[in-house]
Parts: C-alpha cells; structure tokens; sequence
C-alpha cells in the first residue's frame, strides 16, 4: 500500500499526486469521479457514464438557483 499527500489551497484545489495520476492514467482535462462511502472517499477516473450522469441531473437542480431560496437556506 502507498500513500500520497496533497495539500488543498485557498480555493478548496488540490493537485493529484503522481502516483495517483499514474495508476488512474489521468492527463491534463480529464475529469474525476469521487465516491463517498461514510468516512471514506474513493477516487476514480470518470468514465463516460458519469459524465452524462451529471450532465442530465444539473439542469434538474436548477430550479433550487434562487436569490429566495439563497436567503431561506443560508443559515443551515
């Protein structure tokens, strides 16, 4: 087993260590799936499916994109 570190910056980005890339195979653009399990978080290249996955749910989400809403969830 191995670890690899990767410090978050102000913006909450991180880079992804070599070795993570290396096993994934990830290049510059791709995009990455992160899978979250209780306590745990899995990371995994994004296959084709993700991508159209999320892109079919985001227009769904935005009727939640409301200055009112904003201001009735802020606190929470």
């Amino acid at each position: 087993m191995q670890t690899a570190i990767s410090k978050l910056t102000k913006k909450y980005q991180a880079t992804v260590p070599e070795p993570v890339r290396a096993k994934l195979k990830l290049k510059a653009g791709d995009s990455i799936a992160f899978i979250i399990d209780n306590n745990s978080i899995r990371l995994r290249k994004a296959t084709p499916v993700d991508l159209e996955f999320i892109s079919a749910l985001i227009p769904a989400l935005s009727e939640w994109e409301s200055q009112n809403d904003d201001e009735a969830y802020n606190d929470l």
